[in-house]
């Protein structure tokens, strides 16, 4: 678990986590990031809160959904 800021909303310091972990590589491309379950336990935030998370991320193109199957981390290109 994580320390949670007082000044920012939590699921917003939980996607910044998954965010860091697809960047540095822990989640790389096509790979499945936590599921909801996943992130309400690893971070003990509700489920609800993790559901923003999952919302946040696909939103910013970070990650896609397939029903049945979970989430996982969009291909991007390379950075130049």
């Amino acid at each position: 678990m994580i320390e949670f800021a007082p000044d920012a909303p939590r699921w917003r310091q939980v996607a910044e986590v998954i965010r860091e972990r697809i960047a540095d590589g822990t989640y790389p491309p096509r790979t499945r990031v936590p599921s909801v379950v996943q992130l309400s336990t690893e971070f003990g935030i509700a489920q609800a809160t993790a559901q923003k998370v999952h919302r946040a991320l696909r939103a910013e193109g970070l990650i896609y959904t397939e029903p049945g199957l979970g989430s996982f981390v969009s291909h991007r290109p390379a950075a130049d």
